[in-house]
């Protein structure tokens, strides 16, 4: 048996012609523009097989018979039995002319080529999108009948199509697959495409809260969603299938699940909290078009969809398929494939396969440069605090990533032992002594800033100052509120507001802000420290939206119990999760390289959320672990003890962990 292949190098292409060579007799021709050595090579091996069984035919699927040499095409005459074409621009982005040359202008090639050497049968791989947007059940004998074909890419498969049912003239069969994933056994694909798109929303929402807590997701059309698998095995066999000719065939699912059903089904699979709750998409549609169409236009809410859109990698046109109304008949393609034993497996039964080869080979940020030397050699990074704790820890990271890291503390003897334990790692920070709440020492800073190294191109605002203390021990202690406020709050923004002018010229910068998850949990006995780094949030939340423009980003890191100096007086501290300096700089060392608007835990963030849907229970817990976690013997002026925890304290430090990062 020969074949010919066009497409053969594609995702299902290459899969096909592996199941065609799995017949004894079967050699494979197939359409190569450039068939270098190292190319073939790694077709072969994939195939296994050697050069007498997959035999290249240079040509371009957008010449006149596929631009197939006059010697080859010679070689061929009256010996194919089968033509498969399945060469085509399968992209919602794609440039429309580009589509329309290679999906149309390429199978009109193919029909040609395939009557030019006598092939006794020719297969068009089409697509569902030759339905168009198709309001109910597209059957397999319709054509003519779809709609809405305004898409490049639908109005491309369909006259594709057209261009077989009305050009072939030899012996024809099209199918047409559903939107084609990973492969069920192994989740092996090569490209992103359909519900891939929402994969990195799935993530984010995977790593802002833990998987038991409900989220809304959207509800929509019906989503036909098929495995490479089953469609190359349906290929192989109605194609061998005699009698058939001159039929289309839906390799679809008969059960195909709906868009909020999908996205859930993906979400279990990541092991990302599950879409409880949806909106039906179908409620925007009571919108006049003209209305959507003058909001769209909107400068602020233009900005914001392709900010959106950018963030999540997702195609411009992708949510106008949310309520896909088609559905699609497969009789005649079960009639023959329900006898092979051939059908469509359950999407949940491999969509964590899906999920994680998408995890490990295709997810976006695996290749981009987001190494923190990508991000920060050669750039001026200021850390305040740096002589010990967190800012310590993030400084050495950033020197060994090659940043002119600028060291800020008081302490000149820390400071200066701080620079010396680098240069002993061959580390290099320039130590600047000054108390960032002090406003002359803190303005001599920032000129030294900007004259020796013009401004700072990120700056992180790690200093600070935490008082762990009841406010019913505090009547008589204002100053605890005024001394904090001054290094948390006034102290991180007059370096800020010092260094802001330079970034602004320059239109580049980034501004970290250490805060605490204190600010999303309102936690009590912490009023001074967590009302000062609320003040900060809030003020950089303005920031931000004023500097957006500007090219000058703004990160807040909400940061859980770091073990550091600064609990060392809270002996209970010693029983409950919290991370390392090291551990803490990670996070740190996470939003300089991403630059996300914020960075919380899991924790902080379920806190924020029972406070803003359920103040009263949220204070409820509050107080609760208020009165279980008293304050430490130095607050309450009594003489050291052991503080041994009680039960209560341990089972709720227990239930904390692992909820806290």
């Amino acid at each position: 048996m020969i074949y010919f292949v066009t497409g053969a190098s594609g995702f299902i292409g290459k899969r096909l012609v592996r199941t065609l060579l799995a017949r004894p007799d079967a050699t494979v021709h197939f359409l190569m523009r450039n068939p270098s050595e190292e190319r073939l090579a790694r077709l072969r091996a994939f195939w296994n097989v050697d050069a007498t069984r997959a035999v290249p035919v240079v040509g371009d699927l957008t010449k006149p018979l596929l631009g197939a040499s006059e010697a080859d095409r010679a070689a061929l005459a009256g010996r194919v039995d089968h033509v498969f074409h399945l060469a085509a621009v399968y992209d919602l982005e794609a440039d429309p002319e580009t589509e329309m040359i290679a999906n149309v202008e390429g199978t009109r090639n193919a029909v040609r080529f395939a009557a030019a050497v006598g092939a006794k049968r020719f297969h068009h791989v089409s697509s569902i999108a030759a339905a168009g947007m198709y309001d109910g059940v597209f059957r397999e004998d319709m054509f003519e009948e779809a709609t809405d074909l305004d898409h490049p890419y639908f109005a491309s498969k369909h006259r594709a199509e057209k261009v077989v049912r009305a050009e072939c003239s030899i012996p024809w069969r099209v199918y047409r697959p559903g939107i084609v994933v990973g492969d069920s056994l192994t989740g092996e694909i090569d490209k992103i495409d359909g519900p891939y798109y929402f994969f990195k929303l799935i993530q984010k929402l995977r790593r802002m809260l833990p998987p038991w807590v409900p989220t809304i997701g959207i509800e929509g059309g019906r989503i036909n969603i098929v495995p490479v698998a089953f469609v190359v095995a349906a290929l192989d066999h109605i194609a061998h299938v005699e009698g058939e000719d001159g039929r289309c065939f839906h390799l679809t699912d008969s059960r195909p699940h709906r868009v909020g059903d999908v996205l859930s089904i993906f979400a279990r699979a990541a092991h990302a909290p599950a879409m409880a709750a949806r909106v039906n998409a179908a409620l925007f549609g009571i919108l006049p078009p003209g209305i959507l169409k003058i909001v769209g236009s909107l400068t602020p809410v233009r900005r914001m969809k392709q900010a959106l859109m950018k963030e999540l990698g997702l195609p411009k046109d992708v949510f106008r398929f949310v309520n896909y109304p088609t559905r699609f008949d497969e009789r005649e393609a079960r009639r023959l494939l329900e006898p092979a034993g051939i059908r469509v497996p359950d999407l949940d039964t491999y969509a964590w396969r899906l999920w994680d080869y998408w995890e490990r080979h295709l997810d976006p940020d695996l290749f981009v440069d987001r190494s923190l030397a990508g991000r920060v050699k050669g750039r001026v990074v200021v850390v305040t605090g740096g002589s010990a704790g967190i800012g310590k820890a993030v400084a050495f990271k950033l020197a060994g990533a090659g940043a002119r890291t600028v060291v800020i503390a008081r302490d000149t003897e820390k400071l200066e032992a701080t620079r010396l334990e680098a240069a002993a790692q061959g580390l290099e920070l320039i130590p600047l002594s000054a108390d960032i709440a002090d406003e002359a020492q803190c303005a001599a800073v920032v000129k030294t800033l900007l004259d020796d190294f013009g401004g700072a191109d990120i700056l992180i605002n790690n200093a600070g100052r935490s008082i762990r203390r009841g406010i019913e021990s505090s009547f008589d202690r204002f100053h605890d509120f005024e001394r904090t406020m001054q290094v948390n709050y006034f102290g991180s923004l007059r370096l800020t507001l010092g260094l802001l002018p330079r970034m602004s010229e320059k239109h580049r910068g980034h501004v970290i802000n250490i805060s605490s998850i204190g600010v999303l949990t309102n936690a009590p006995r912490f009023s001074a420290y967590v009302a000062s780094k609320a003040a900060l949030d809030a003020w950089t939340r303005c920031a931000a939206s004023e500097f957006l423009d500007r090219g000058i980003e703004f990160t807040t890191i909400n940061m859980p119990l770091v073990r550091t100096e600064m609990i060392a007086p809270t002996k209970l501290y010693k029983n409950v999760p919290t991370l390392s300096p090291e551990e803490a700089a990670d996070l740190v060392v996470d939003a300089v390289i991403h630059r996300p608007v914020r960075v919380a835990t899991r924790l902080g963030v379920f806190g924020q959320v029972m406070h803003a849907l359920m103040p009263r229970i949220a204070q409820i817990i509050n107080n609760s672990s208020f009165r279980m976690f008293p304050d430490s013997d130095a607050a309450r002026h009594a003489s050291p003890g052991a503080e041994m925890p009680t039960m209560d304290q341990i089972a709720m430090t227990q239930i904390m962990r692992g909820l806290h990062l």
